[in-house]
């Protein structure tokens, strides 16, 4: 980190000066001088007000480095990039080379182009969203949706709500508000961004009542905790972690059984599920939302935009009583989803029920063959090595990502950079382009994992490096 340089016989950076940093400070543009600069510039083509709010952050930026004994650094650049920043679009099209389908911070999962042609549609007309066309009255905005999520899941209803902590929160109110929820201990979970399981049934008016121990669970630990106060029996998948060794838990129709013995609801947190069967290409069977609803559980919660492959949404499914009761709760309404996200979740289905499932990006990412991975990865690499950038193909691992399968991993394969800059120093090279890249940083080496490359992606991830490269 550049620092402010010793004063040296006396004397500063202003003349007569012994304070460097109040010459530093003084030799500060100010914002309207710096800003008729940059909107008179060659080609500088941004608007005025992303200017002027670019401008005035990059001058107070350098204001505090140099309060803090730093130099100040390239204000006039720093205020370009944050005016361009500013001015784009966000969120802003990333390239997703990590290799991780459901990447969190890069918005999990890839909408296909019929989902994205129909909310498209959906945005640009006029619909019949809560209109029943045959009678003229107001309609149920879910009612074609359930029907189809009926028919791919066996579940008697369906509710949907923005997403999947919305669709538990929505169960726990209507169910247990006042009562008490019994949780296992070993699935008191903390999600990203610090959200924790027994915060959010603070926040929905319910008491948690812990049972059994961090490793271990057992069924009469349940039956030992239900008391006239119990409202909910709660099983929460561990989306973000694994238990191993000496372990134990109750299997959910189990615990279903052990609910309908003692009349109380039991409802699944699944977080990542999936209506589409992986079961038979090695994935864990907790994923198929199907069987898990099979074992006799009220309610399950999954998330629209993890396994499912669509937008972001909370989809509740379940025996026709429990979820009646769920969408009459005026919390249903605070927690609805848009038109927007119905009509994803609808083309969604709809491939599903078609057998059109390779049409939608995450299942074909998820199920590409290792052969084909390798056979993109080679051509990638033969391009960079003939734009003259040193690269290589190596066999790596790609994580699922977004809290859905952990300690699952799938065989993929990766071009490996070689440069003179550390890999750090590539792959903040590779963000800062235009589209960003991001890669995965592995064994001191940048490695672009072919499994999350979209369409098109590669060439851009040529054009990108070429241009690093000069």
């Amino acid at each position: 980190m550049d620092r402010v340089p010793p004063v040296k016989n006396g004397m500063g950076f202003g003349k007569g000066s012994a304070d460097p940093e109040q010459d530093l400070r003084r030799s500060l543009p100010s914002v309207d001088r710096l800003l008729r600069e940059l909107e008179a510039a060659e080609g500088c083509d941004l608007p005025r007000w992303a200017l002027a709010e670019a401008v005035r952050w990059a001058i107070a930026e350098a204001r505090g480095r140099v309060e803090a004994g730093e130099l100040p650094g390239d204000v006039r650049a720093n205020a370009l990039r944050a005016a361009r920043t500013l001015s784009g679009a966000r969120p802003a099209r990333v390239i997703n080379a990590t290799g991780v389908v459901l990447h969190t911070n890069l918005g999990r999962s890839v909408l296909g182009d019929g989902a994205a042609e129909a909310v498209r549609h959906a945005a640009a007309h006029y619909s019949d969203l809560e209109l029943d066309l045959a009678s003229g009255e107001r309609g149920d905005r879910l009612a074609g949706l359930e029907t189809k999520l009926r028919l791919l899941s066996g579940a008697g209803a369906a509710a949907v709500a923005n997403n999947c902590a919305a669709a538990v929160l929505l169960a726990l109110d209507t169910f247990a508000r006042g009562k008490e929820v019994v949780v296992s201990r070993g699935e008191l979970v903390e999600i990203g961004g610090s959200f924790r399981v027994p915060e959010i049934l603070a926040r929905a008016g319910v008491k948690l009542v812990e049972v059994g121990t961090t490793n271990r669970t057992h069924a009469r630990d349940y039956e030992d905790a239900i008391s006239p106060d119990t409202g909910l029996l709660l099983k929460v998948h561990r989306s973000n972690f694994e238990q191993r060794g000496f372990v134990a838990e109750v299997e959910l129709g189990e615990l279903a059984a052990i609910g309908k013995r003692r009349g109380v609801p039991v409802v699944e947190d699944l977080g990542s599920g999936t209506l589409f069967d992986l079961r038979e290409r090695g994935f864990p069977a907790e994923s198929f939302v199907p069987a898990r609803l099979a074992s006799g559980v009220d309610v399950v919660c999954f998330s629209g935009d993890k396994l499912l492959g669509g937008p972001q949404a909370g989809i509740a499914l379940g025996a026709p009583e429990r979820i009646r009761a769920m969408r009459k709760n005026p919390l249903a309404r605070a927690l609805r989803v848009d038109k927007l996200t119905l009509a994803a979740l609808d083309w969604l289905a709809t491939a599903l029920l078609d057998g059109r499932h390779s049409e939608i990006p995450t299942l074909r990412m998820l199920l590409a063959p290792e052969r084909e991975l390798e056979a993109r990865a080679r051509e990638l690499a033969a391009q960079l090595t003939a734009a003259g950038v040193k690269a290589s193909v190596v066999r790596t691992e790609s994580p699922v990502g977004g809290g859905s399968l952990p300690g699952f991993v799938l065989p993929s394969h990766a071009v490996a950079l070689e440069s003179r800059q550390s890999a750090a120093q590539l792959a903040a090279a590779l963000r800062a382009a235009p589209p960003a890249v991001l890669a995965r940083v592995q064994d001191a080496r940048v490695l672009l994992d072919v499994r999350t490359l979209l369409a098109g992606d590669d060439a851009e991830v040529v054009r990108a490096l070429t241009s690093l490269a000069r």
